[in-house]
């Protein structure tokens, strides 16, 4: 998985799919309608932006393809590649503490900052994907 070429794209199983880290130029789509939200994202090498009804739900720096990005209120769960080591931040809910799982692996629990931001690193291979869940505790 390289990249999402549609830039965002609703998936047959009800999950989003969203970026294209290959792109040199930031490029943009917006006011993309799924399941009552609109949704926009703007997205190159350097950086992936998410947000759902003009509010902040996902970044990675540098940028990234994320695949099958579901969102309940207990967990979050995609698939991430990048061209290399990705850091993402996700928007949760404050002050909460969340178990990160990578590859199927727990990589520990970590708390949400007062405004619900959970950041994580994860070392990837150029053009590498890992299955991302994390989990409300």
């Amino acid at each position: 998985m390289a990249a999402v070429k549609e830039l965002l794209r609703a998936e047959n199983d009800g999950t989003l799919s969203f970026g294209d880290y290959t792109l040199a130029a930031k490029t943009k789509k917006e006011n993309f309608e799924f399941e009552g939200d609109i949704y926009k994202v703007k997205t190159f090498a350097e950086i992936t932006k998410l947000e759902k009804n003009g509010m902040f739900v996902y970044e990675s720096v540098p940028g990234s393809a994320v695949e099958n990005f579901r969102e309940t209120g207990e967990e979050v769960g995609f698939t991430v590649s990048a061209g290399g080591d990705v850091q993402f931040t996700l928007e949760l809910e404050p002050e909460s503490e969340y178990e990160v799982f990578i590859g199927g692996e727990s990589a520990g629990k970590m708390n949400t900052n007062l405004s619900g931001k959970l950041s994580v690193s994860v070392e990837l291979a150029a053009d590498q994907n890992v299955q991302v869940k994390v989990v409300k505790c």
